[in-house]
């Protein structure tokens, strides 16, 4: 059976805090545990009033230390946002911490508005592949006797980088992953791309490391699960009308379903509700499985990451409770 695992990106409903928003997170992530979901991961994101993860690092600590056995991680770290250095000591400490329980997963994008990018201070994304090589390098010691930052240590020295993902929402970055030998996740969930040809070029390319043996896909997907499909819709308006507020850079927090069924949406404003409708699995049990397992088959993924983004924190918690119990998790 494919592995399920979760993406939280830590929503901010509306009429809540963001101090409730991250409570609510180690509440999810330990029902997830006794689910059995196998992964739990942040997503780095800045300067969003809907989305409470900005410090992924921060949120893992939190999360594990709240928890026995899942695994947690980054989904990702946006690796142009930081120096190396700064990566590679944050996750050995991690690893340091919680031993074969920590997930890297890295990105390239920025995860905010140019503004806040700039307050970031960032590299080039273009410098992303040396970044992920040096990195490596730094956390392996293994850098020429020439080079600059030869002697750099980092410390906890006595672990080394948990398991590394590079993350992408289109095939730019697949076939480096590869080559590199780590894992690969696709971000379905957000990409307009259908995954194949880039999972594809990640196969083809892949060199087993030390790391991944064997390639390892991760595939994430969206998914609003209620008893009913008419619930699920009904729930669905919430992400419906924070798509649209999102492209208008209304930065909100999350819309109730009653604030966003009685949004008076415009004609263009309806075209792009129903693009991004194609980005999620919503309905019944049966039906968002069978939508996951065609996916499966499709890319061969080796395991699927899911994403809720449902305004009532009881929907959201029986949204994955559904999904886990027709998946057949364990």
């Amino acid at each position: 059976m494919t592995p399920l695992s979760v993406l939280d990106l830590v929503p901010v409903r509306a009429g809540f805090t963001t101090t409730q928003a991250l409570a609510e997170a180690v509440e999810l992530a330990q029902a997830a545990e006794r689910l059995g979901f196998t992964r739990y991961w942040f997503a780095e994101h800045h300067g969003m009033a809907s989305i409470a993860s900005s410090v992924p690092e921060i949120l893992i600590e939190h999360v594990a230390s709240a928890t026995q056995r899942i695994r947690v991680g980054s989904g990702g770290i946006m690796l142009p946002n930081h120096t190396p250095l700064r990566v590679a000591e944050a996750f050995h400490t991690l690893e340091a911490l919680h031993p074969d329980r920590i997930d890297l997963g890295i990105g390239r994008a920025p995860g905010t508005d140019p503004a806040t990018s700039r307050a970031l201070r960032p590299f080039d994304a273009a410098q992303f592949p040396e970044q992920v090589r040096e990195m490596l390098a730094l956390s392996a010691q293994s850098l020429p006797r020439e080079h600059p930052f030869a002697s750099v240590r980092v410390v906890p020295a006595d672990v080394r980088l948990p398991p590394i993902w590079v993350l992408a929402s289109s095939g730019e970055t697949a076939a480096f992953a590869g080559e590199m030998g780590l894992g690969y996740g696709f971000a379905r969930h957000f990409s307009p791309a259908p995954p194949g040809p880039a999972v594809r070029a990640y196969r083809a390319a892949f060199r087993p490391s030390a790391r991944f043996e064997r390639p390892h896909v991760i595939i994430g997907v969206s998914v609003i699960c209620a008893p009913t499909d008419e619930e699920a819709e009904f729930e669905a308006t919430s992400t419906d009308l924070a798509w649209v507020r999102l492209l208008r850079r209304e930065f909100l927090p999350i819309p109730s379903p009653q604030e966003a069924s009685h949004y008076q949406y415009s004609p263009q404003e309806r075209v792009v509700v129903e693009m991004n409708r194609q980005r999620h699995f919503i309905g019944t049990p049966p039906k968002v499985v069978s939508l996951i397992r065609q996916i499966v088959e499709a890319t061969e993924a080796d395991e699927i990451m899911v994403t809720s983004m449902i305004y009532g924190r009881p929907e959201r918690l029986r949204s994955y409770e559904l999904l886990a119990a027709e998946w057949g998790l364990q």
